[in-house]
């Protein structure tokens, strides 16, 4: 599974979690998802460097 459908799948979730405490799980795991693939965009884009400076 990408992390594009991770997060469509997350979305689809959240769109049908009734219950608050499943809602703030759900959220906090598509927000780590959607940093996940920011982070893999910057790296494709050369923006940020994965590696470590040392």
């Amino acid at each position: 599974m990408t992390i594009e459908q991770h997060i469509e799948e997350l979305r689809r979730e959240l769109r049908n979690a009734c219950d608050a405490v499943e809602r703030r799980q759900i959220e906090a795991e598509l927000q780590l998802a959607q940093a996940d693939l920011a982070v893999a965009l910057a790296e494709q884009d050369g923006t940020i460097e994965a590696e470590p400076p040392f």
